[in-house]
């Protein structure tokens, strides 16, 4: 390595960490909350089986999954000021992941969910308890522990697609990487000095996740 390219990344390391703590982290959090918050209704919905609003859920499904990332965050940014409705750069990202995302963990919990032994909801309704309770007492804790993995899964997956966001002006931290790019011209070096630090947090990621199954399992009565 010469002495200009490592003078280059020492100088953009803290540059990108800082972009990717301050953007890239919070823009994974709130799109995980909301990705998490649209899959559990869209998952009891369909378990409860609504009718209406379940095909609802399946056609949300099928169009959030059938087509790309990328051209659901250009139609949203770019797309809808030509009806008049335009959105802030970071929030137009972090609702277009997390809906996006929210499809995929809705079929995970709806799976985690229907794993649950309908005896169990048969048994609640004999003690007394309603549909909500049994769902927050019985159903979901169980199923919970059944679609952690998944989860944590798509929470990494999800930290890795807010390098998308880089596409609409969002300054994360691929963006700022393209940034100084763009002034230096060292592409293989400060990309392969992005993809480490990307790389850093998702392992940070894997290794809560591992903790986190750990911690369920052990609630559990099983050994981990």
């Amino acid at each position: 390595m010469n002495e200009r390219l490592w003078n280059i990344l020492v100088d953009s390391f803290p540059k990108l960490l800082g972009y990717g703590i301050r953007v890239t982290v919070p823009l994974t959090v709130f799109s995980f909350a909301i990705a998490l918050s649209v899959a559990l209704l869209v998952a009891l919905i369909q378990y409860a089986n609504m009718k209406g609003l379940r095909q609802v859920c399946r056609f949300y499904i099928w169009i959030t999954r059938g087509t790309p990332l990328l051209v659901q965050l250009y139609i949203v940014f770019f797309g809808l000021p030509g009806i008049g409705i335009k959105l802030d750069a970071f929030i137009a990202a972090m609702l277009v992941i997390g809906f996006n995302e929210g499809a995929y963990m809705a079929e995970t919990i709806r799976g985690a969910m229907e794993s649950v032994s309908r005896g169990q909801l048969e048994a609640g309704y004999c003690v007394g308890l309603n549909f909500p309770k049994i769902m927050w007492h019985v159903v979901l804790p169980q199923a919970f522990r059944t679609a952690f993995p998944a989860l944590g899964n798509s929470m990494i997956s999800m930290l890795k697609e807010t390098s998308m966001a880089a596409t609409i002006s969002v300054m994360e931290m691929f963006r700022q990487a393209q940034v100084i790019n763009g002034r230096v011209y060292e592409s293989l070096g400060l990309y392969c000095e992005v993809a480490v630090i990307y790389l850093a947090f998702c392992t940070l990621l894997s290794w809560l996740q591992r903790k986190g199954e750990k911690r369920l399992a052990s609630y559990g009565g099983v050994r981990a």
